[in-house]
């Protein structure tokens, strides 16, 4: 046990210990999952809003559960275990703001300007986070933890999403741009509503 414990707490970069890459790969694999929405809801528009509704509305009744010590098998442990230390203690918002982001984009936005937004905040922001924590070096300004490294790789992420959705290299330049000028700002868990709304706007705007 002492061997895994003194693995897990290896520091692999400057800003990550194994285990933290663990937790945070596991979140961001959460992440990863909402880039299916666009598929479903081409499928089934409505079962698509009506399955995250029902999903965000559940995890808010567990979640008050765990928090009252009325845990619930499998969705409290899972939460937290993807938790940040900043979520000790109190309600873990993240799962919400990111069901609330995908679904207010399904809903404000036609399902070919959604999945722009979707696609941002699945890959976009994920990677940033992996990246950041792997290869993170160089803290940005007044980012609360944000570094340039982690930016540039949002950048990327969103860009190839953004052309091979469009096959506009030129369009998916600019909402690059804009979804890494976003995922820059100290937002904490609320960059899983900004980002996919604030890039379903802008592709709104520009096509």
């Amino acid at each position: 046990m002492g061997i895994v414990a003194n693995f897990r707490y290896r520091r692999i970069s400057q800003n990550a210990t194994v285990n933290d890459l663990l937790k945070e790969t596991f979140r961001k694999g959460i992440h990863f999952c909402a880039s299916l929405v666009p598929a479903f809801a081409a499928w089934n528009y409505s079962w698509t809003v009506l399955a995250l509704s029902v999903v965000i509305s559940l995890y808010i009744v567990c979640e008050y559960r765990r928090l009252g010590g009325n845990a619930v098998p499998i969705v409290s442990r899972i939460t937290s275990y993807a938790a940040r230390r900043r979520d000790d203690g109190h309600f873990v918002l993240g799962p919400v703001t990111m069901g609330l982001g995908v679904l207010f984009s399904l809903l404000l936005f036609p399902l070919s300007v959604a999945q722009y937004g979707i696609f941002a905040l699945a890959f976009g922001d994920g990677i940033a986070s992996l990246a950041g924590k792997l290869f993170g070096k160089n803290p940005i300004p007044h980012g609360r933890g944000k570094t340039f490294e982690g930016s540039t790789a949002c950048f990327c992420a969103v860009f190839l999403s953004a052309v091979i959705v469009s096959g506009r290299p030129v369009e998916a330049i600019a909402i690059a741009l804009v979804a890494m000028a976003i995922e820059i700002l100290p937002l904490k868990d609320y960059d899983n509503l900004v980002i996919p709304l604030s890039i379903a706007a802008f592709v709104q705007m520009i096509q």
